[in-house]
């Protein structure tokens, strides 16, 4: 019967790019507005996964606004510009490929490109002359975070990747953006957007902090310990609340809120208590204290925008198909992720709805080489 599920998810995957092509067609290229020289490919001297020396990349194909968005002078980019669209993404060498695909597939999709703004937060800040090199003319900034800043609040995790310091900064996006940046879109790296994402950016978020899509048919209880429910001192925290599990891996912040109420000391209060005797609270990573502060107090988002799940769970990484209903955005989030699994030649059949992003390789290989 195996081969019966594998074909069901082939004919998902190819049912899914019939209703999703008509989004997957970009708007017309325009020159860029930063002027580089370039090979067509750039190559990052880094060290990765596997020991394999140089990380080298396409130059993504120029994409400009349509003509209702108005010039996109991106000499005069500001980031106080109130008319952007302001997204923050994480950078590391672990999932540069992903977060190359994932600004990839914005730009493509969005019919204003030139009036998105990426804050990119790193450890590493050589990886901003690579973006730079790859994506001549995107308005970006990158930002360094500390890994001391957290590394002392991170408990261990059921996948290393899980505890990594890079994986706390959204925690930290109200105090490392300018204060002129109110609101801002948090992505993960392991995702791929087929629709316009000032779709997102425009949510309503009713005077919440944070906007997401809920799932309360979710089991909610098993984010947590036995030692959490039984002490009604943590428990009672979600007394008045309806408390939805919500993946933080696609979020829409108010950040004036978060800064007015100062909610990166209170989840960091959280990671403390987990670290402290006599034992944990809650389990995985950096997902449990956001869903301690802001669970049953989330701005609920349609579910088009985080079709998650894609890479499996936290050890198998089995293929999975999509969830029912209209898709915006697909997400790896689980131990599976496509680039390795196509770079291993045993993708899922839904990683090829990822594989028209990835621009990793040398200049005139695979996918994403020309504007479509």
């Amino acid at each position: 019967m195996q081969w019966v599920a594998r074909l069901s998810g082939f004919f998902s995957a190819a049912m899914v790019m019939v209703v999703l092509s008509p989004s997957l067609q970009s708007f017309p290229p325009a020159e860029a507005i930063r002027s580089s020289q370039f090979d067509g490919s750039v190559r990052f001297p880094g060290q990765i996964a596997g020991g394999a020396r140089g990380i080298a990349f396409r130059r993504a194909p120029s994409f400009r606004n349509a003509a209702d968005c108005g010039a996109g002078d991106g000499a005069a980019a500001n980031v106080c510009d109130p008319s952007l669209v302001h997204i923050a993404i994480t950078l590391d060498e672990e999932y540069l490929r992903g977060s190359v695909a994932a600004v990839h597939s914005v730009v493509q999709h969005a019919r204003c490109p030139e009036s998105v703004f990426f804050h990119f937060l790193v450890s590493d800040a050589s990886l901003g002359d690579l973006v730079r090199a790859v994506f001549p003319q995107l308005r970006f900034k990158v930002y360094y975070f500390d890994p001391d800043r957290v590394r002392g609040l991170i408990s261990t995790s059921v996948r290393q990747a899980l505890e990594q310091p890079l994986n706390y900064a959204r925690n930290y996006l109200a105090g490392l953006l300018e204060p002129c940046v109110r609101r801002v879109i948090y992505l993960d790296s392991d995702l791929v957007l087929v629709d316009d994402v000032a779709k997102l950016w425009r949510t309503d978020l009713a005077g919440r902090t944070v906007g997401a899509p809920e799932y309360c048919h979710a089991n909610f209880t098993k984010y947590f310990t036995a030692r959490f429910w039984s002490d009604q001192r943590f428990a009672g925290t979600f007394a008045g609340r309806r408390p939805c599990y919500f993946n933080t891996g696609v979020m829409v912040l108010d950040l004036d809120r978060w800064r007015q109420e100062g909610y990166t000391q209170r989840i960091e209060r959280w990671m403390e208590i987990q670290k402290s005797p006599p034992g944990r609270i809650y389990e995985l990573g950096s997902l449990p204290p956001f869903l301690l502060v802001f669970a049953g107090h989330v701005a609920p988002i349609e579910h088009r925008w985080n079709q998650h799940g894609l890479g499996g769970d936290n050890v198998l990484g089995s293929c999975r198909d999509l969830h029912p209903g209209p898709v915006s955005l697909l997400h790896w989030s689980g131990s599976g992720k496509p680039w390795a699994r196509l770079g291993a030649g045993r993708p899922c059949p839904l990683d090829a709805l990822w594989a028209p992003f990835d621009l990793y390789g040398p200049a005139g290989a695979g996918a994403g080489e020309e504007s479509r």
